[in-house]
C-alpha cells in the first residue's frame, strides 16, 4: 500500500501540477473515459479470466483506488505532454517512450507488499507491451473526439 500511496501522490502532483494543455472539461472526461475504460477492460480480464488483480483475486475496495487515482492522472501526463504537432515519427517515439515507462513502473507494482499491489496470474509483462500502445491510441481517439465536440458546443 506504501507503493500505492507514492504514486497516487506524484502522479496526481505532475497531472494537475504542469497540465498546460487540459482544460477541466477535458480533465473530468478523460478521468470518467478512463475509468469506465478500465473497468470495463478489468471486469473480463481481471475476474473473469484472473490474468491479473490488484491486492487480492477478491472485489474489494482496495482494489478501487489504482482505477480511480493513478490511471487517471497518468493519461493526463500522456495527454499534457503528447506531441500533437509532431511529425509520426515523434509521436511513434513518444508512445514507445511512454510505453517504457509505464512498463517500469508495472514491474515495481509487482515487487511484495507494502510496496507492491499489483500481482499476475497468467498475464505477463509482455501482454502490456502489446496491449499499451493499443490503449494509448484509443485514449488519444478519445482526446481527440472531446476536442472536436469542445469546438462544435453551443452551451456558454
Amino acid at each position: 500500500m506504501i507503493g500505492l500511496i507514492i504514486a497516487i501522490l506524484i502522479f496526481n502532483f505532475i497531472a494537475f501540477k504542469f497540465n498546460r494543455v487540459l482544460t477541466l472539461n477535458q480533465i473530468v472526461h478523460i478521468w470518467c473515459f478512463t475509468i469506465a475504460f478500465q473497468t470495463t477492460f478489468d471486469v473480463f480480464i481481471e475476474f473473469k479470466y484472473q490474468a491479473y488483480w490488484y491486492f487480492n483475486k477478491e472485489v474489494d475496495w482496495a482494489g478501487e483506488i489504482p482505477h480511480l487515482f493513478v490511471v487517471p492522472p497518468v493519461n493526463m501526463i500522456f495527454l499534457n505532454w503528447f506531441p500533437f504537432k509532431g511529425t509520426h515519427v515523434k509521436k511513434a517515439f513518444y508512445i514507445i517512450l511512454f510505453v517504457i515507462a509505464i512498463l517500469g513502473y508495472e514491474m515495481i507494482t509487482l515487487f511484495p507488499e507494502p510496496w507492491g499491489y499489483f500481482h499476475y496470474g497468467w498475464w505477463k509483462l509482455w501482454h502490456a507491451a502489446i496491449l499499451d500502445p493499443i490503449l494509448l491510441l484509443i485514449l488519444l481517439g478519445y482526446y481527440k473526439w472531446i476536442c472536436r465536440l469542445e469546438k462544435r458546443s453551443i452551451c456558454q
